[in-house]
This record gives structure tokens, sequence and C-alpha cells, in this order.
């Protein structure tokens, strides 16, 4: 096994469970359990926020996912990460790995059936919560839309055809005749791509108000 602990660092100084604490907590376990504890890694001062950006976590991880140890053990979820999210993918990358996942605090233990039982359990809610940020998502971008709101990528063209659009277009042209007459002369959309569409050319249009 292989521990892995960390702290902010306010929490350095106010935590009750800082490094050592933390510690004490996976020797303990790993003796109770009569589990190898290898070696413990240590982040001081680092945010929780996300997995990345932790020197520590990626050696610990870079210890179990090489097979060298069997089991990545931590006092606390938040000492591995604040975001379920995050939790949810790492035990997949476990069980796709070959290695397992032991969060003291939750009981969660992927080398039983019953810890395994409870961290499907908690990313059946990550993937519940990722579905909600989904929705709310595509709520706020259609109270956006409604609102007159412009989404999406800025429609960018050159000045000189987004003129002469607005005025074949003034002149009763549709859109489509547009389009397939910029195609037929192999003008580069707003992207630099190389197909007009109906919708393309609106778009254009709208920009040009």
């Amino acid at each position: 096994m292989v521990g892995y602990t960390r702290v902010s660092t306010d929490e350095q100084a106010t935590s009750g469970l800082g490094l050592k604490a933390q510690r004490t907590l996976i020797e303990a376990e790993c003796r109770r359990r009569g589990w190898e504890l290898v070696q413990v890694f240590e982040d001081a001062g680092a945010s929780g926020k996300a997995v990345s950006g932790r020197p520590a976590l990626a050696k610990a991880l870079e210890a179990v996912r090489g097979g060298d140890e069997g089991a990545l053990v931590v006092a606390k979820l938040d000492r591995l990460s604040r975001s379920l999210l995050d939790f949810a993918a790492l035990m997949e990358d476990a069980r796709r790995e070959g290695w397992a996942l032991v969060i003291l605090d939750l009981g969660v233990d992927t080398t039983t059936p019953s810890g395994e039982m409870i961290a499907n359990v908690m990313a059946t809610f990550a993937q519940f919560e990722r579905r909600l940020i989904g929705h709310r998502t595509k709520d706020a971008l259609a109270v956006k839309k409604r609102e007159g709101v412009k989404l999406g990528r800025p429609v960018m063209v050159d000045e000189a055809i987004a003129k002469r659009v607005a005025g074949e277009r003034r002149r009763g042209e549709s859109l489509r005749k547009i389009a397939d007459r910029l195609n037929v002369e192999g003008v580069s959309t707003a992207h630099g791509g190389s197909k007009w569409h109906a919708s393309t050319v609106k778009a254009v249009l709208e920009r040009t108000g």
C-alpha cells in the first residue's frame, strides 16, 4: 500500500487533521489490516479543488498505476479531492488499471465487496452531479438565448465579404443562393472552413446588422 496526505496552506495552522494526524490514521489502519505500508506521499500547501497540480499525488498514482503497490490509502476523501466527479474518475482509473482505492472516513475500500459497493454509490451520485451541471448549463444558455445574447464563437469574416453578403441579401438573394455562390468561388468561412451554408450566411448577416 501507499498512503497519501494533504493539507492546504491555511489548514496547516488550523486543521485538526494535519499531515501527522492523517499519517497516523493510515498507519494504524494498515497495521490493523495486516497491510504493508511502503510509503506515504505528502502534499503540503496544496489545494484540494482538483487532482492536478499536486506532485506528491502524481507520484502516489504513478506507484499504484505501475503495479508496484496494491492500493492508495487516504484518511479522508477531501484530502484526495473535494470534487466528487474527480473521485469518480479516479475510481474508474483504479478499476480499469487494477489497483485499489481506500478512503478511511467513508469506508470506501475497493479491495472488499462492501467497500466497492459504497464506492459505486458515490460514483452514481457523481454521475447525477455531472448531469445536473449539464442540465443547469443548458437551462442557462436557453435563458440567455431568449434574452437575445449571442452564443458560441463570434463570427469573424472578412469585412469585404460581410458587406458583399449584406448587399446581395438586400437585393433579394436567398441565403442558400448566396452560400452556393461563395462555395463556387472558394471563399473561406468565418472560421477558416470551406463550406458555406444558409445558416453561415445568416450568422454573418446577424453580426453585420
